[in-house]
């Protein structure tokens, strides 16, 4: 029962990805031919949403779940690398049609061949545990 708000947060965020249509394959390849705003509408609310809600949580000082201070760490600014990891992250995203997030969403609406990708990302992600010391963060 304990984690029952972190179920109804990932029902809320699957019905919204699906209602917005942001889970679709077609959508997803208009964006990257420039054909549609549609999706830059989704991500430019997405953008948005997450400045006034880091501008709450500096502000009033919010806390966790468990309490905690929420903090955030500055980070070194290296165009290579924001370049490398948006075309890395782009790339896969125009191949597969979707990004992380919805990929369930799409399971859930009864994709199978989607579990292609997450055996991909469940084999990139372990993949990036292995190398992760050795890489320049």
């Amino acid at each position: 029962m304990k984690g029952i708000k972190f179920i109804l947060t990932g029902l809320l965020f699957g019905v919204v990805m699906s209602k917005s249509e942001a889970i679709s394959w077609y959508r997803i390849q208009e964006m990257f031919r420039f054909q549609s705003f549609h999706m830059y509408g989704i991500i430019g609310t997405a953008v948005v949403l997450g400045i006034v809600l880091v501008f709450a949580i500096k502000k009033f000082h919010l806390r966790d779940v468990q309490g905690h201070p929420i903090t955030f760490q500055p980070k070194e600014k290296t165009v290579a690398r924001y370049l490398l990891g948006g075309t890395i992250f782009g790339l896969g995203w125009a191949l597969v049609g979707a990004c992380p997030g919805p990929l369930f969403v799409n399971l859930g609406h009864g994709y199978w061949a989607i579990l292609i990708s997450i055996a991909g990302a469940v084999l990139g992600t372990y993949f990036y545990g292995v190398i992760r010391d050795r890489l320049p963060h």
